[in-house]
């Protein structure tokens, strides 16, 4: 990591996917601080854009994309590539979904 950025690992306190019903995943960032919420929202480094690369799917599969600053979060919900539970489904609760956020460096000045 370099001066320049930081992991989100360090800046979030909890990050973390769910089911939001058999046909949606929904991906929670709850930072640490006001000011770590506020720095990240306003240097636009997350974007729906920038999660749809990252989990390789069309940016229009993504349903809500929400910076809530009263919880200090992101929350973004986008279609399960599959219905949850169904033949071949590996995560049926959408726990496990979270994994490709954690690689995410904010630049932080």
């Amino acid at each position: 990591m370099s001066a320049k950025s930081i992991s989100i690992r360090e800046l979030a306190e909890v990050i973390r996917s769910k089911n939001a019903g058999p046909y949606e995943l929904t991906l929670d960032i709850i930072f640490k601080s006001e000011e770590i919420f506020d720095r990240v929202v306003a240097s636009k480094y997350i974007t729906p854009e920038r999660i749809a690369d990252l989990y390789s799917i069309p940016v229009k599969n993504i349903m809500s994309f929400v910076e809530f600053a009263p919880a200090k979060a992101i929350k973004i919900t986008f279609e399960r590539p599959g219905v949850g539970g169904d033949i071949g489904d590996n995560d049926v609760y959408g726990a496990q979904q979270h994994a490709p956020l954690l690689s995410l460096n904010i630049p932080w000045n």
